[in-house]
């Protein structure tokens, strides 16, 4: 590199003997035994004393959750691992003072804010106005919160990549997203989805131009019809609210009244089992029965016939009204005239 130094015409050059002359005449009054020399060892004092406040503005603090970035002489150095020379951990560092070293110390987990469409409550309709995929225009506000994942990258690598950068990626991929989407999707029930694929493809944005930012959420916060077909929208919003209102009231019905139903077809089922096994076991008794009687009537037809009789008589005769008719009654049936609407039950009082 070359140096030029230039003069002005009408100035006098500078005399280097006669400055030295004076010097030296000045430091003799200041001589301190033989050979002694005050004024040296004064400027010895003075440039030892600047060189220490020198060094001791190398000394800084990192805080937790901030981080530094060293430079020499401009270029990025990779921190030291040592708590006292450079680095970038929380605690006291020392590393060369300026115009040497140089150091940006940077909060790195602090979440950041970033609005696309909003300005505190203010709109910004240049930035939020977009196109949907079945060519309606739509109002998108939305949120991005990030922090700082490489410090190298956030404070080298891009100019203002937590300004512009971050701001026109963000806006490029919601615009992304909603154009590929329909109105109703953006409006209503595909938010979720939009919210997801915006935070993809603005991290991967991020990570192409190197900005060292990772995205840590990205919501929408209003998103709006045009103003001249709001109403409309609000109707097919609410009519759509509706919807879903009475499709959770079924399911709720639905999960109420199924289990009573699958209780009471079970019971039914349990009922009809056992009256299936009492009937099987009947059958079964009354078969068996049939056979035993079988066996005993072949082996003494008349005895068994009138026990058969008996028995039957014995079953019959108490659920039904008997008269006794006396043998001298000659046939005169007048007494058995019902003269009240039922026979008078015998007494049985003494």
């Amino acid at each position: 590199m070359k140096i030029l130094r230039m003069q002005r015409r009408n100035e006098p050059e500078l005399k280097f003997d006669e400055v030295l002359q004076k010097v030296r005449s000045f430091g003799n009054r200041f001589k301190v035994g033989k050979g002694g020399d005050a004024l040296a060892i004064l400027i010895f004092a003075v440039f030892a004393v600047a060189a220490l406040i020198w060094l001791g503005t190398g000394f800084y603090s990192v805080q937790p959750g901030e981080q530094a970035a060293i430079r020499t002489f401009g270029k990025y150095s990779p921190r030291a691992g040592d708590a006292f020379v450079g680095g970038g951990e929380p605690g006291l560092h020392w590393y060369w003072p300026s115009p040497i070293g140089t150091r940006d110390i940077v909060l790195v987990d602090e979440v950041r804010r970033l609005e696309v469409g909003l300005r505190g409550s203010t709109p910004v309709p240049v930035e939020s106005l977009m196109i949907t995929g079945d060519e309606n225009i739509v109002d998108v506000q939305l949120l991005v919160q990030y922090d700082i994942k490489d410090i190298e990258q956030f404070l080298f690598e891009v100019v203002d990549p937590g300004g512009v950068v971050i701001k026109s990626a963000a806006e490029t991929s919601l615009r992304q997203v909603v154009g590929q989407r329909s109105i109703d999707d953006v409006l209503t029930i595909e938010k979720e989805a939009v919210q997801e694929e915006t935070k993809v493809i603005l991290q991967a944005l991020l990570d192409h131009y190197q900005t060292g930012i990772r995205v840590r959420d990205v919501k929408l916060l209003n998103v709006l019809p045009p103003s001249q077909v709001r109403d409309a929208f609000d109707d097919v919003v609410r009519a759509r609210e509706d919807k879903e209102r009475k499709i959770n009231l079924a399911q709720a019905y639905e999960a109420d009244i199924l289990p009573r139903a699958n209780g009471e077809a079970q019971r039914v089922r349990e009922l009809a089992e056992a009256f299936k096994a009492e009937q099987v076991a009947n059958a079964i008794g009354q078969s068996e029965r049939f056979l035993s009687l079988l066996e005993e009537y072949r082996k003494a037809p008349d005895v068994t016939r009138q026990r058969l009789y008996l028995e039957a008589m014995e079953e019959v005769l108490p659920s039904i009204k008997k008269v006794i008719v006396p043998s001298g009654s000659n046939g005169n049936l007048l007494q058995l005239l019902p003269l009240t609407d039922g026979l008078a039950a015998p007494s049985t009082q003494p």
